[in-house]
């Protein structure tokens, strides 16, 4: 068969994958909240579509433990403090190597611009007491360094573990404690990018990490007592 026979397909975005857009946004920035009940019919007809490109959007963030099947409908799942040791044991595997992979290419001014332009916003947020402002600029400065992560796949899993947190992260990033926590984190980060330095940016978002962990078991409102022997076991010995 000759391959040039074919003609480029042109379609607009499945509505399934509209569906599922807007609402991993929504879960991403903490506007359904954990336990919150999600059903068809409701979305479909806020959506103004049809109860099947719902149904297949939600069966997919189901799948990938953003939402859990619950009788006829799915409802945003609770973490448990094993379920925050997990994610955190994989993030701390993958986005230091990934961080890596990026810091040769931010050593770039060019390159880098986005990340510093997001770092700045987020000071300014905060200066400005902007919770909301400083949470987006806070999305942006991820988005830009995962960006030069030459390894997508490694990029698609990070943003996967990190939608599981983000609801969580609505809450501490409320906090303008934390909110200065995290900024002297993401500054140390891009100094570190600005110098190309792989191995110092790695060891800095690992920190980041670190404390990032300890703000959500908090804000969780999960303790010690909840972790069971295995978690303990896992901890690493530092906090914010």
């Amino acid at each position: 068969m000759d391959e040039r026979s074919f003609k480029r397909l042109e379609r607009p975005i499945a509505l399934a994958d509209q569906v599922y857009d807007a609402l991993r946004e929504r879960l991403r920035n903490g506007d359904i909240a954990a336990g919150q009940t999600l059903q068809e019919v409701p979305l479909a007809t806020q959506l103004g579509v049809s109860r099947t490109p719902v149904r297949e959007a939600m069966a997919r963030l189901a799948s990938e433990g953003l939402l859990a099947s619950e009788r006829r409908s799915f409802v945003v799942p609770r973490l448990t403090r094993r379920d925050i040791d997990d994610i955190y044991e994989l993030r701390f595997l993958i986005e230091p190597a990934a961080m890596r992979r990026a810091a040769p290419l931010a050593a770039d001014p060019a390159r880098r611009a986005g990340i510093e332009a997001a770092l700045a916003d987020a000071a300014a947020a905060q200066r400005a007491g902007d919770a909301q402002g400083y949470r987006d600029a806070h999305m942006r400065w991820h988005a830009e360094w995962r960006a030069l992560v030459p390894n997508r796949r490694m990029v698609r899993m990070i943003e996967l573990y990190a939608d599981h947190m983000q609801h969580i992260r609505a809450l501490t990033l409320d906090s303008a404690r934390v909110r200065t926590l995290v900024l002297r984190g993401m500054r140390r980060i891009t100094e570190a990018l600005a110098r190309g330095d792989a191995e110092r940016a790695a060891s800095e978002l690992l920190e980041h990490l670190l404390q990032a962990r300890v703000e959500f078991i908090q804000a969780a409102g999960l303790g010690d007592a909840e972790a069971g022997d295995d978690a303990a076991g896992q901890d690493t010995g530092r906090s914010a």
